[in-house]
């Protein structure tokens, strides 16, 4: 009994002991939030799309920089792509960062609907995610620094999230071969860190050639692209009813011509196809190949296509998953002032809701299930490493991602709060697993498990190059 007893009080003074360390790097994160908060407020008002963001990854590259970081740029062929590392040996941390923003959204920091142009905004909260991993990666930088341990750092810059998969060329080219785990988090409108999921996604641009003619004068000689377009979006619509039941898919017009007097000679359609699952995706998407070329045929044009982007399924790792879970318990949430409590009131209305701050003062319980709503190439990372993150309240409790209301609050106090909840727990969780190998290890063996032994990475988008100008 009195081994026992000695052991447990033992176990408590390391704990406590580790905690206090913990917390003096926690507290760093606090004391340099001006300048993080500088750095996120900055990039909302780049608001540069994928593959674009030169401004954002510029900045982001030079905070880092100037705390030590070693920063290799231009990595997977992407100019906005970089890697920046500290420290030497094993464990390897990764931290992503994301920094894209969404055309035709933007917005002003304003409770109400005020378009500043027709522009890009951060209608999901990229400046805070690139900003809040930057944070987290620099306090652990701080905390390797510090104890004079081995471990390494590395910070991720992650380009064209939206649509652009640039994580994928990231984990094609190997440049997670040597992470020991991968951390993330999103913004979203309450605390939670609950086993994450998302549906693996492929995308393609459908492009159809006709033969341009007068439409009333010599409607004969023409061949509609246009008509190719809706053909296939009709069948493609009628295909929906043989799908399996969570099968997503979406398109819009990209190019429909100039003039209706004008037969268009070109014509243009942007797909999405989502399933739960990588496989069905890739059957999905030759379903749409199949109506695509079904519709060049009906209407005497011809139809390429080109893949734009493809990503995989989160992978989710349970034990990581309730470690980031208690720590975000740890860190806890925040309360508006009055100012923001007036301000999320005003955006509660336009939701048709009323305000409820439960989980932004708190964090949501454990849900070891999870749902999976949108898609993001993190997947690929989580079946390259194992990988684990969190969502933090940075938008108004209700705020769907991808709307006006996500951008207005992402531009003020709130998004900024919230940004710093996710910076810290990251860092908590980052110095725990420098510190405790013997989780690293079970995380390896349930990802093994998880993933299969016979697996094989293979891109959902193939072997094309990075799609740089996806978004002109």
């Amino acid at each position: 009994m009195k081994f026992l007893l000695s052991l447990i009080f033992t176990l408590y003074i390391s704990n406590s002991l580790a905690q206090k360390k913990y917390d003096v790097i926690l507290k760093s994160i606090e004391t340099n939030g001006s300048e993080y908060k500088n750095v996120a407020n900055q990039i909302w008002s780049f608001a540069e799309m994928g593959y674009q963001e030169e401004k954002s990854s510029a900045l982001l590259q030079k905070t880092l920089f100037e705390e030590g970081f070693s920063v290799k740029t231009g990595v997977a062929n992407i100019p906005t792509a970089f890697v920046a590392s500290y420290g030497s040996g094993s464990p390897v941390i990764a931290i992503l960062g994301e920094y894209d923003a969404l055309p035709g959204l933007s917005q002003q920091a304003v409770p109400y609907k005020l378009s500043a142009n027709d522009k890009a905004g951060h209608a999901c909260g990229h400046h805070l995610f690139g900003t809040a991993s930057a944070a987290a990666a620099i306090a652990i930088k701080n905390y390797i620094k510090n104890q004079k341990i081995s471990g390494t750092i590395k910070y991720y810059g992650c380009p064209a999230e939206e649509g652009g998969s640039g994580k994928v060329y990231m984990v094609r080219d190997g440049l997670f071969s040597d992470v020991d785990v991968a951390l993330h988090w999103h913004a979203a409108d309450e605390n939670s860190a609950s086993a994450g999921k998302s549906l693996a996604n492929k995308t393609a641009k459908f492009r159809f050639y006709g033969i341009s003619s007068h439409a009333s004068g010599s409607p004969q000689n023409g061949r509609s692209a246009l008509d190719g377009v809706e053909a296939m979006n009709n069948m493609v619509n009628m295909l929906r009813e043989h799908t399996t039941e969570s099968t997503r898919i979406h398109y819009v017009i990209t190019r429909g011509g100039n003039a209706p007097n004008v037969v268009p000679d070109f014509a243009e359609v942007y797909y999405y196809a989502r399933h739960q699952k990588r496989d069905e995706v890739r059957n999905i998407f030759n379903r749409i190949v199949k109506a695509a070329k079904g519709a060049a045929i009906g209407t005497e044009t011809t139809m390429d296509y080109e893949v734009i982007s493809g990503v995989h399924e989160l992978l989710h790792i349970e034990s990581l998953q309730k470690r980031m879970h208690e720590n975000l318990e740890k860190i806890g949430g925040y309360s508006y002032d009055e100012k923001e409590k007036a301000f999320a009131e005003k955006i509660s209305k336009t939701l048709g809701l009323k305000l409820n701050t439960k989980y932004v003062e708190g964090v949501m319980p454990y849900d070891p299930e999870g749902k999976a709503g949108g898609s993001t190439d993190v997947g690929d990372v989580s079946f390259a490493v194992p990988t684990v993150g969190l969502r933090a309240a940075t938008w108004v409790p209700g705020t769907s991602a991808h709307s006006w209301q996500a951008v207005a609050a992402g531009g003020t106090s709130i998004g900024l709060k919230g940004m710093m909840i996710a910076a810290k727990t990251l860092a908590l969780t980052g110095m725990q697993l420098i510190d405790d190998p013997e989780a690293i290890s079970l995380a390896k063996k349930e990802f093994l498990n998880q993933r299969g032994l016979d697996f094989k990475y293979v891109p959902l988008l193939g072997n094309r190059e990075p799609a740089l100008d996806y978004r002109n």
